[in-house]
């Protein structure tokens, strides 16, 4: 494709994808100042705050950018909104993965909405952070992150003149992250975005709460647990050391930068734990490990509840998955501007965060037609989560087996 050819294919989608979200700026100024915003993020621009935005705009100053940010009137769950309803037209696919996780910008000060010295998954340490849980969605068509909440700490929510000074609404209450993880599912299945899967690391994987949510909402899941989760009573780590040798196999967990993630893992059926629809079971529980092939001490556990067709190797690809939402926080960071916004209070948070996410969805949807228009068509289509070979095996652990294993705890 030449390069005229492609700046206009690039001209053209964004211009629909503006078309699509226009009606939520009911004036023309912050219609205009959101098209300048987004194509700055998608622009060659050093560093994507309002000041660098508004020089490649062209604006004399940034006070344009910054009112879009702060004053303007516009609602950014609308365009939330609208941008998951274009990530299921462009990324859309039956057996869609929603994936949780959330992530740390670091900011100086005390004032910024949410900021206190807490945990940071980014720098791996404590820090003087935000911390954003986000959704981020996948398919064999690509992946995006379609939703996001600022945590607030109760340092925060504790203090409402703190709170009243960085515009966080009186009704915003505290909320874990994995109640703010709960609300985002809950709105993705109101949404058209098509959801079959939900994965998560342990942070959320752990949570009971967490688990039986998903259940009740009818979706399966494969999510991480820490090594000391208890499973009908004995930890999961020491189940798995019942693993006789044949039942660990070597599996991908999908393409990473290098090739292929091969793993060892091994899954049990667990047993009598069932879902059903009326007197038929249609969901199964598991538990999986999987183990470094370069350092067998390395072992991460899971849970999961799947439908009764699924296999190991489908159990594999979707815990694979999560990386997925690793893979969009740095593109998303290093492409479109995520964490690099100046703002301080609750709104232009939310506002900057959901016009870069825009900006993110953008550029997967048009690497998404990019590929399709590359492949040839199959005429034996085959589900993203089943391209492993199907015969991979199981052991199905019995209830001798898991008092056994408690008697010895």
């Amino acid at each position: 494709m030449s390069d005229d050819l492609s700046t206009d294919v690039w001209d053209q989608e964004l211009s629909e994808l503006f078309l699509r979200i226009g009606g939520r700026f009911t004036r023309v100024e912050p219609r205009r100042r959101m098209r300048d915003y987004v194509r700055g993020l998608l622009g060659p621009v050093g560093r994507k705050n309002s000041w660098q935005l508004a020089e490649y705009a062209g604006h004399q100053a940034p006070h344009g950018l910054q009112h879009l940010l702060a004053g303007s009137r516009w609602d950014a769950d609308e365009v939330r909104d609208d941008l998951q309803a274009y990530a299921a037209e462009q990324l859309g696919s039956p057996d869609g993965v929603f994936i949780i996780d959330d992530t740390g910008f670091v900011k100086k000060g005390t004032v910024s909405a949410g900021v206190q010295r807490q945990y940071s998954g980014t720098a791996g340490r404590t820090e003087n952070c935000q911390i954003g849980v986000f959704a981020a969605y996948a398919t064999s068509r690509g992946h995006a992150l379609v939703d996001r909440e600022l945590y607030l700490p109760k340092s925060w929510t504790d203090d409402r003149e703190r709170c009243q000074a960085a515009r966080i609404p009186d009704e915003r209450a505290f909320a874990t992250k994995g109640e703010l993880a709960r609300a985002m599912i809950t709105r993705a299945l109101a949404s058209p975005l098509p959801i079959a899967w939900v994965t998560a690391d342990s942070a959320y994987g752990q949570d009971s709460h967490f688990r039986r949510f998903l259940e009740d909402a009818q979706l399966s899941y494969v999510v991480a647990v820490p090594k000391s989760q208890q499973v009908h009573g004995p930890r999961i780590d020491h189940l798995i050391t019942q693993a006789p040798p044949e039942a660990w196999q070597r599996l991908s967990a999908g393409s990473g930068a290098k090739g292929e993630r091969l793993y060892d893992w091994a899954a049990a059926r667990l047993p009598a734990v069932w879902e059903f629809d009326g007197d038929e079971p249609v969901r199964q529980h598991w538990m999986l490990a999987r183990r470094s092939i370069a350092r067998p001490d390395e072992i991460a556990y899971y849970l999961a509840c799947a439908p009764l067709e699924a296999t190991v190797a489908d159990l594999v690809r979707v815990a694979g998955c999560r990386w997925k939402i690793e893979e969009c926080f740095q593109s998303a960071k290093n492409e479109c501007g995520l964490d690099q916004y100046e703002v301080r209070r609750y709104v232009g948070w939310y506002r900057h965060i959901t016009l870069a996410m825009l900006a993110h969805t953008f550029l997967a949807a048009l690497a998404a037609q990019e590929r399709e228009k590359g492949e040839a068509i199959s005429t034996r289509p085959t589900s993203w989560t089943s391209r492993r070979p199907r015969s991979a095996v199981c052991w199905q652990l019995d209830p001798a087996t898991i008092l056994r294993t408690a008697a010895t705890q």
